[in-house]
């Protein structure tokens, strides 16, 4: 007999004691900032998808599952007027956190990490605007037990599935709306906005009468379940921005180390 207990009070003490110790660094892995914190500000845009190299226990698991550098996302909404619990940083992001659920948080997070920049194309600034609000409602929402339960599962014995089929492991859930995980919450905005991220496309009749017989392609919305982080970069309605090359990269203006590889290939 199976009995469910995902709602009693004791399994929402194990979540809590489980988010603590997923969210402890990995011993293991290693995450290296390639952007300076002024030019990932500077290059930031309302409604970007801010991705993270993220070297916690949980960040090992998503990356082991999904196969992607990528461990979580957080949505850049730009500086909010209320600062953090410390009252000196700004926040400018929305997240959804394994500890404190939906939160906005300060880009400073993620000063010391290896990230990544993708942004939507076509949008307008009302669009734009809708999305940044849907992610500010469900601020206070709390992270999905489940989600944290089935991932701790994942780090104690690795399944031994194809990588094709791993992606199916993240479909994983509670499905109440009052919970989230940081890409389905940044994928529901998206949706909300009828913006594509990696839609199902089918081939259907069309349904203009005067293109009768003829075939279109159609999108269709899958469940925001099944998104991960990494999906963001492969999307191909989204543009990866890089803060260096944005800021006006130029490579004659570097400056060598005489003892370098380069400089030894030169001298030769």
């Amino acid at each position: 007999m199976c009995v469910t207990i995902l709602n009693l009070p004791l399994t929402r003490t194990i979540g809590r004691a489980l988010a603590r110790f997923l969210s402890q660094p990995s011993k293991r892995a290693l995450s290296v900032a390639t952007s300076s914190p002024e030019k990932l500000k500077a290059t930031l845009k309302k409604g970007d998808v801010l991705l993270v190299d993220g070297t916690s226990r949980f960040s090992v698991a998503i990356k082991y599952l999904t196969q992607s550098t990528w461990s979580h996302a957080a949505l850049y909404i730009g500086p909010q007027n209320e600062g953090d619990s410390s009252g000196n940083q700004e926040n400018s992001l929305v997240e959804a956190d394994v500890n404190e659920g939906v939160r906005l948080a300060p880009l400073s997070l993620y000063h010391h990490k290896h990230t990544r920049i993708c942004r939507p194309v076509g949008l307008d600034e009302t669009e734009i605007d809708q999305l940044v609000e849907y992610t500010i409602s469900r601020v206070g929402n709390q992270y999905d037990l489940k989600n944290i339960f089935d991932l701790a599962r994942f780090l104690i014995q690795k399944p031994p599935v194809p990588n094709h089929w791993r992606r199916r492991l993240l479909a994983i859930g509670s499905g109440d709306p009052t919970r989230a995980i940081c890409s389905s919450l940044i994928a529901q905005a998206y949706h909300s906005v009828k913006y594509p991220i990696l839609p199902e496309i089918s081939l259907e009749q069309s349904m203009d009468p005067e293109k009768r017989g003829r075939y279109e392609e159609y999108l269709h919305i899958r469940h925001h379940s099944l998104f991960a982080p990494g999906d963001f970069d492969v999307s191909p309605y989204f543009r990866v921005v890089k803060p260096t090359i944005e800021s006006g990269f130029d490579p004659h203006e570097l400056n060598w180390s005489e003892e370098s590889e380069i400089g030894k290939l030169n001298s030769n």
